[in-house]
């Protein structure tokens, strides 16, 4: 259990395990599992890194543990379990310290806590008396996961022990449910953007012909961590030149030189929320006019789309909307023609050459976060707001994002305070 964030208000996980348990059918049983431990070579591994619907039922930021949700169990002392490993004085030794059960009481806000190696033991009563069994794949839209992971090892030796029951997905109901931050989830996700401004403001003051790309990696991962975050929420791109147009380029190995851009994607975690930033800057401090102009295409491109993350919209018909705005900067900047327009395929508009993924996506506990865009978009979404233009052909790709949270009364953006115009960026480099 070593956790380096503040401790986060267990009313948090109340109202979740709440939220999930008005979700259930009438004598349901839910179990979540927590993440594996996943093996590097030889006896080492990588740092363990909870399940994020696990942690936003429970805070609980550890190995072996399960939340057991059962409404309507007989025993009411049965309708919240938590399992967490029993540890002991060699654990202790080699690991460091784990929950105690008091602990695991005062973060998760779940009375009845039994080690993990009573699970079975526990759980033949329960699911006897009970007709729904509710598990949790990763149903994430985005995910391939060809790895063994220990939700899915318990579905199929549930369905060994218990072939009778009635299985159901907790996918779509992590979707919903997720996808409406709670305000306890917005300040957790506004210091994670706070943290990621600082990084940003400081590489600003760093970035000069010259230096590599790895090193501006370093001065962004110093800020995270002396700031409590648990680091980097996902690799982190830093795009110079010709490398500003590879869209998932994470090498960065390549030496920043006079006259180019380089494209930053990168955010911090904290308390597993997530910030998801990017910018593009000189690396000289100047912009060419070029670049200005293309830099502030996208940037316009950012503004119109910002208008459009409100409650109500239908995802689909906002991508529409956006494509059709960038596609009229892509002909002022001569990048296509009307002709190209008219005779587009529908199915891959001209714009695509140059904007080819998406403007949004939602952001939470994850950086690509579970949320369904089939639905319209409501209060309490927090969406990334990415458009970008990238013309290999000029070694210029830019992007701007920021996280954009709807409320009924419009939308905040979490990241207003960090540097976007271009004249600003120009000043803070050469101040």
């Amino acid at each position: 259990m070593n956790i380096r964030y503040n401790p986060i208000d267990r009313n948090l996980f109340i109202d979740n395990r709440k939220r999930l348990a008005n979700k259930l059918l009438k004598n349901s049983v839910a179990i979540i599992h927590s993440n594996d431990i996943y093996p590097k070579n030889g006896d080492g591994t990588f740092n363990f890194y909870q399940n994020s619907d696990l942690f936003w039922l429970s805070g609980i930021d550890q190995e072996n543990s399960i939340v057991v949700i059962a409404p309507d169990a007989y025993k009411e002392e049965f309708r919240e379990i938590l399992f967490i490993v029993e540890t002991n004085e060699e654990i202790a030794i080699w690991e460091g310290h784990k929950y105690t059960k008091e602990e695991a009481r005062a973060t998760s806000g779940i009375e009845t806590v039994f080690w993990t190696h009573e699970f079975d033991r526990v759980m033949q009563e329960l699911v006897i008396r009970n007709e729904n069994l509710y598990f949790n794949l990763n149903e994430n839209i985005r995910a391939n996961v060809d790895t063994e992971y220990r939700d899915l090892r318990e579905l199929r030796r549930f369905k060994q022990k218990f072939p009778l029951h009635k299985y159901n997905r907790l996918g779509p109901i992590f979707d919903e449910l997720r996808s409406v931050k709670h305000s306890i989830e917005v300040e957790l996700l506004q210091h994670a953007c706070d943290i990621t401004e600082n990084a940003f403001r400081r590489v600003l003051k760093f970035m000069k012909p010259g230096v590599w790309e790895y090193e501006i990696e370093a001065e962004i991962t110093h800020e995270f961590i002396k700031s409590r975050s648990g680091g980097h929420a996902y690799a982190p791109i830093l795009a110079s030149g010709k490398n500003s147009c590879v869209l998932h380029y994470n090498a960065n190995n390549q030496q920043c030189k006079d006259g180019d851009i380089i494209l930053f994607d990168f955010g911090a975690e904290y308390a597993h929320y997530v910030a998801d930033l990017s910018r593009t800057i000189p690396v000289n401090g100047r912009f060419t006019p070029r670049q200005k102009e293309v830099y502030k295409a996208v940037h316009d491109t950012m503004k119109f789309a910002k208008t459009l993350l409100v409650p109500g919209t239908i995802y689909r018909e906002y991508e529409k909307e956006v494509g059709r705005f960038i596609q009229g900067k892509l002909i002022d900047l001569k990048l296509i023609t009307q002709h190209d327009v008219d005779k587009q395929n529908p199915n891959y508009p001209a714009y695509k050459k140059y904007f080819m993924h998406g403007t949004s996506h939602f952001i939470g506990l994850d950086v690509h976060d579970v949320g369904n865009r089939d639905l319209p978009m409501q209060a309490g979404n927090l969406f990334s707001c990415e458009p970008g233009i990238y013309i290999p052909e000029e070694n210029i790709g830019i992007r701007l994002e920021n996280d954009i949270l709807l409320t009924k009364n419009g939308n905040i953006d979490l990241m207003e305070k960090i540097p976007i115009d271009a004249e600003e960026i120009e000043e803070l480099m050469n101040s």
